[in-house]
């Protein structure tokens, strides 16, 4: 690799903007059909969580809510190279986003009609559109690969759009329907989850916990996430033979 020059050292790569010795506001924003949140550049706003915004996408705006408050990080390749807040969204903004839902809905509902017609593996989770409806991604679960090509004519000639089938895990599926876990509360992963972590059965037996799948599993049918706070708790813990982090 071709070293840097003095003058450029600060700048990480050709498309970065922002030095690596300057901090950056980013904010996570979630889409209210995908259950990660993304990062967003914020530099300029000051948001607050739950406040609604238009970010810039590779496929045009697109309308999300702040679910990660303001944090501050070193600027260099990748945070230089990373989408940004377009405007607090306007009234004007909310009523199309509420139009794309209505939008989606019927969008969904077709493209089931036409799986099941056609016979193709594949379950749909969730239809998104880009606030300027420049694009319709439909998310779904599959076991395996599926030969969508042939819906997603059906779907352009019916939508007169951009059509992406993108393929998702179940439990990002859990994520985006949502739902209340045994303990009562919200799933962790439609909630506050950002990624999602390995959790094992060996968890389950090292907290003495029953093996039976229907206690240990979730709405997706894998392992409970929550599995994974106890066990870094007891690993953590003086009795563990570890030590807690300051």
């Amino acid at each position: 690799m071709a070293e840097l020059e003095q003058g450029d050292a600060d700048h990480g790569c050709g498309g970065c903007s922002v030095g690596s010795a300057r901090e950056v506001a980013v904010v996570g924003i979630r889409f209210h059909n995908l259950a990660k949140a993304e990062h967003f550049s914020s530099e300029g706003f000051e948001l607050e969580i739950d406040e609604p915004v238009v970010v810039d996408s590779d496929d045009g705006e697109r309308f999300g809510t702040v679910s990660e408050a303001t944090s501050r990080i070193r600027g260099g390749c990748g945070v230089g190279c990373m989408k940004r807040v377009r405007r607090r969204a306007t009234p004007q903004d909310t009523e199309m986003d509420q139009k794309n839902a209505a939008r989606e809905k019927e969008a969904l509902g077709y493209c089931r009609e036409r799986v099941d017609q056609r016979g193709l593996p594949m379950k749909l989770v969730s239809a998104d559109h880009t606030l300027d409806g420049r694009k319709l991604t439909f998310y779904f679960t599959s076991e395996g690969r599926v030969d969508f090509r042939e819906l997603v004519r059906d779907l352009a000639q019916r939508f007169h759009t951009r059509i992406e089938m993108r393929q998702i895990g179940v439990r990002d599926e859990s994520g985006v329907k949502g739902g209340y876990g045994p303990c009562g509360r919200n799933l962790c992963c439609s909630s506050f989850l950002k990624e999602f972590a390995p959790v094992s059965i060996r968890m389950a037996k090292e907290q003495n916990l029953s093996l039976n799948p229907s206690k240990i599993s979730g709405m997706c049918g894998r392992l409970m996430c929550c599995l994974r706070y106890e066990h870094s708790s007891k690993e953590s813990s003086p009795e563990s033979g570890a030590h807690a982090p300051a």
